[in-house]
């Protein structure tokens, strides 16, 4: 792999202790990060000025979260489909897609919305119940879920778009894929390869993970196993590299701030699903949140909100 730059960060900003923390969001208009620990079934909102943490307890697990465009509340995706959360440890959903035969073995995961107010969301895959992944969209003005893409994948994951929004990119993590596609009013086409970790050379049993877009339109991919954020170009190619040499696992990442320049950071602790706890006295700050201040150097894309 080529010499690219390198940021490293030694600690972390806030000690959230989390099992699976994951899809962090910023929201422009209370400074407020929200974030969720989907083994724990929680949802975090971290206030970024006076750093007060405040947690809700949920029944199942939210795995990604959405900003509303009315403000009240947060949108989500959680174990069965997507909803709405109340801002008092409640879920109401909107709709529940997953089959009979498939809601027992499988979830949902990581999601975005486009500027339209979509909810894109994909799900896990279960090998021994012969469950694939697939990737679906809530649409709220029509009151419809589609499967938009049937896969098959493993773990879906980190997802966004373009600047232009005429490219959407989706993670398939267990493959160490992230796929590009054309993008037009909700429709997907003409899926490709854009990263193949394991061609760029990246270490066995790391694995592509959450991820986000900035202004310039690279691609953030956090790296479960790999302590680090890589930065892509839309060719494929890397392009720098955040490195946290105290977290092992590196789940997702969103920009926020005042100046969308700074990118804050989600991990898991070393024995989250399944991993090898033993590891965690050599990372001892997997499951924390971490904040990298780039000062203007990098600035994040658009982040769109849920229409429901």
């Amino acid at each position: 792999m080529p010499k690219v730059k390198e940021f490293i960060i030694e600690s972390p900003w806030v000690r959230t202790g989390c099992t699976l923390g994951e899809g962090p969001i910023y929201d422009p208009d209370t400074s407020t990060l929200h974030f969720v620990d989907i083994s724990e079934k929680k949802v975090f909102h971290l206030d970024t000025e006076t750093l007060r943490l405040d947690v809700e307890q949920f029944d199942e697990p939210v795995s990604c979260l959405a900003l509303r465009r009315n403000s009240e509340g947060l949108a989500c995706a959680a174990a069965q489909g997507f909803g709405i959360l109340g801002g008092d440890s409640s879920l109401s959903y909107l709709n529940k897609p997953l089959s009979p035969a498939d809601a027992p073995h499988t979830r949902f995961n990581d999601g975005a919305c486009d500027s339209q107010g979509r909810f894109f969301a994909g799900t896990v895959f279960s090998e021994q119940h012969g469950v694939t992944g697939k990737l679906y969209c809530y649409d709220p003005a029509l009151g419809t879920c589609e499967v938009v893409d049937p896969g098959p994948f493993t773990d879906s994951n980190g997802l966004g778009w373009s600047p232009d929004e005429k490219t959407f990119y989706f993670t398939d993590s267990l493959v160490n894929k992230i796929y590009a596609y054309d993008y037009e009013d909700g429709q997907l086409s003409n899926r490709r390869v854009v990263i193949d970790a394991v061609e760029l050379g990246f270490p066995s049993q790391t694995f592509c993970d959450g991820l986000c877009i900035d202004s310039e339109g690279f691609i953030w991919s956090a790296r479960w196993g790999g302590s680090r954020i890589v930065r892509f170009a839309t060719d494929g190619t890397v392009d720098a590299q955040i490195v946290f040499p105290t977290a092992l696992n590196i789940t997702s990442c969103c920009f926020g701030g005042p100046e969308n320049d700074k990118l804050f950071v989600t991990t898991a602790h070393c024995g989250a699903l399944g991993g090898d706890a033993t590891r965690q006295e050599q990372y001892p700050d997997s499951g924390h949140l971490f904040l990298v201040d780039f000062l203007g150097q990098f600035r994040g894309g658009d982040r769109h909100r849920f229409s429901g």
